[in-house]
């Protein structure tokens, strides 16, 4: 081949090649790029693909929840609801009491402003002057928690702890309040819920007798001849009870004071202090020379300070120590007007 040929050849291929090259610009060979997914298509296609894995999480999630609910949300809001709520005593009657139980007859007031309202059984409840030791047990009965439901305790109970009752009762004599703590557990009940078990944990303040402020002599007759057991003098006192409690607390025996020595004692026979005003019988042994020494050479008017302290009260032939102890830890003050009574009987030594 001689050089000229190969020249005309190797233009041939460069020909073709520019042919080649050209028909590449005018698109005839180009590729197309691939198009980007958006996030939705991307989601669709995972789902699609997933969908039974995320059933399964969506069960599994789901049954997670309500097992939260139902087992540890419910409970917490179970007992919020009883925490929440409040109780109100509205009587007491203690009766039949001995050293060792009484008879309790109490009426509260259960009110709820929740908006669920279970049913509570039954329980064993403790009874203590707040921060003491509980003197009795009793049992609540069922409750169903409306909006304002009345619970009764019609029960005889035992004295666990007579120190702890003691206490109780001194202080509900001494003091104008006091807060009884009322302790239990029980089950609660509301709709398709598991039963669960909440506390009971209640304070509740009641009036006192505020050291039965107000007590005083509203009568009183000097007897000329005096009864076998010796009882000389006669009348009637005025007891307040600020209290919603009835107490019966049998024969009640009180020493009369005068500047501190005693000049004779006072009974008070099967006495039962209800609330509010007690218009009271009592009889007295009382040294009626010293009552006369008394006026004509201190108290001309007649009108003599006498100090009341309960020693005694004794119930079925009993003493109540509980009641006792309480009774010694006040004293009442008062003012016999003992001219009047003496006139009464013809005796005018008060030159009035």
């Amino acid at each position: 081949m001689d050089k000229e040929t190969e020249m005309s050849q190797v233009d041939a291929v460069s020909s073709y090649d520019r042919q080649s090259e050209a028909k590449e610009d005018s698109g005839h060979f180009e590729e197309v790029a691939p198009q980007r997914q958006t996030f939705a298509q991307k989601l669709k296609q995972h789902l699609r693909k997933w969908w039974w894995l995320h059933l399964i999480l969506f069960i599994a999630i789901t049954l997670l929840l309500v097992l939260l609910l139902v087992y540890v949300a419910f409970p917490k809001i179970a007992q919020n609801g009883i925490d929440d709520s409040s109780l109100l005593v509205t009587s007491i009657v203690l009766s039949n009491p001995s050293e060792t139980a009484f008879h309790l007859h109490q009426v509260s007031t259960s009110l709820n402003d929740s908006p669920y309202h279970p049913h509570l059984d039954a329980f064993n409840a403790s009874l203590a002057l707040e921060g003491n030791n509980p003197y009795t047990y009793v049992t609540i009965p069922a409750i169903d928690a409306e909006a304002n439901s009345t619970v009764i305790v019609d029960q005889d109970v035992a004295i666990t702890d007579l120190k702890a009752f003691t206490d109780y009762n001194i202080a509900l004599l001494q003091n104008e309040k006091i807060n009884i703590a009322i302790q239990g557990s029980t089950s609660l009940h509301e709709m398709k819920f598991p039963t669960t078990t909440v506390n009971f944990n209640k304070v509740v303040t009641i009036n006192g007798l505020n050291k039965l402020s107000g007590f005083n002599i509203t009568s009183i007759n000097i007897l000329l001849k005096p009864l076998p057991d010796g009882t000389n003098m006669a009348g009637t006192v005025s007891i307040p009870n600020a209290s919603p409690i009835t107490f019966s607390m049998g024969n009640v025996i009180m020493d009369v004071l005068h500047d501190g020595t005693r000049i004779g004692t006072s009974t008070l026979p099967d006495l039962t202090l209800y609330p509010g005003e007690n218009i009271v019988n009592t009889t007295s042994v009382v040294n009626q020379t010293t009552v006369l020494t008394l006026i004509t050479t201190t108290y001309h008017d007649g009108m003599i300070p006498l100090d009341f302290v309960g020693t005694s009260s004794v119930f079925d032939g009993v003493h109540l120590t509980y009641f006792e102890e309480a009774l010694k830890s006040v004293t009442q003050h008062v003012v016999l007007d003992a001219g009047k009574a003496l006139s009464a009987i013809g005796l005018n030594i008060t030159g009035s």
